[in-house]
C-alpha cells in the first residue's frame, strides 16, 4: 500500500470514530490538530488500525508516535 492509501484508510477510521466527515489526515497531522482526538479515541484508533491491517504495534511505539506519518511509517515496516 502507498502512504496515500494508508492515510485514506486512517482518515476513514478516524472519521467513523469521531463522527466527523471533515477530517482529512496527512503525514504531519498530530492528535492536537483534530478536535476530540483525545487519548481514549487515540487508543480506539490504534486498535482499529491494528485490526484493519492485521498489525500489532509495540506499546512504546504507540506512546511515541509524533504524528500520523510516524504511524504510517511503522505500519509499512510491519507489513
Amino acid at each position: 500500500m502507498t502512504e496515500e492509501e494508508i492515510l485514506t484508510a486512517f482518515t476513514r477510521i478516524l472519521r467513523d470514530l469521531l463522527l466527523d466527515d471533515a477530517i482529512v489526515l496527512t503525514m504531519e497531522t498530530r492528535r492536537e490538530d483534530i478536535p476530540n482526538w483525545d487519548s481514549f479515541n487515540y487508543i480506539n484508533f490504534i486498535v482499529a488500525v491494528e485490526l484493519k491491517f492485521g498489525v500489532k504495534f509495540k506499546v512504546a511505539d504507540v506512546e511515541s508516535f509524533a504524528n500520523d506519518g510516524a504511524i504510517v511509517t511503522e505500519m509499512k515496516m510491519l507489513t
